[in-house]
């Protein structure tokens, strides 16, 4: 009897652990992770060489891998849909990346502007991929400590505006419930708009970063 007592308190403990809720820290340490992974995937692309920080690692967990393979390709169809969104975004906000503030500043200001009006996947994909062309724009000219600037202030803005929303969804591994089918084609509906308002609100940072100045 003692012996099935102790197993039932083991196999307790061992399905909480698997069924409680990520940790605030938790949930950036993973922000982070898949911001280089999609920052490295970005660069490989673009034929740039980047190494990521050793103590970083790949993404932990088959789950988490799950998620990051996701992002990077919903991200390909938010580059789709308008290449070029994504690219320049440098020169788009006319921001030079010589300082760390500067380039955080930026972009802490274009993700504000993102959820401004609420927080949805499409959106998230949305920070990812402004992060990357970003970095992607650091490591061209040559400012290659600034990726790593831009995976830290993803994370603390992960951690201000997004960590509540996460905890409600169970982590980030609720991405993988909302794609049923990953042809290109079936996202079109909810990732147009997201593009299109993005335009906007990279005109409408371009103003600020003026107004700033």
């Amino acid at each position: 009897m003692e012996m099935l007592r102790r197993s039932s308190v083991f196999a307790a403990e061992v399905m909480e652990a698997f069924d409680r809720s990520p940790t605030d820290k938790e949930l950036v340490s993973q922000a982070k992770a898949l911001c280089r992974e999609f920052i490295h995937s970005r660069l490989g692309r673009a034929g740039i060489g980047w190494n990521k920080p050793e103590q970083s690692g790949p993404v932990p967990g088959a789950k988490m891998s799950e998620v990051s393979i996701i992002m990077l390709r919903l991200g390909d169809e938010l580059e789709y849909i308008r290449p070029n969104v994504y690219r320049n975004i440098a020169h788009q906000l006319n921001i030079s990346l010589n300082s760390e503030t500067v380039v955080s500043d930026a972009f802490l200001a274009v993700a504000t502007e993102i959820f401004s009006a609420g927080i949805t996947w499409g959106k998230v994909v949305s920070l990812y991929a402004v992060a990357a062309g970003l970095a992607v724009d650091c490591v061209k000219q040559a400012q290659p400590a600034m990726v790593h600037t831009i995976v830290d202030c993803l994370g603390e803005f992960v951690r201000k505006t997004l960590v509540t929303w996460l905890k409600r969804r169970g982590g980030w591994t609720d991405i993988t419930k909302c794609v049923v089918n990953t042809e290109p084609q079936r996202h079109f509906h909810w990732l147009v708009s997201i593009v299109c308002n993005f335009g906007r609100i990279l005109k409408s940072m371009f103003f600020f970063v003026i107004r700033e100045r």
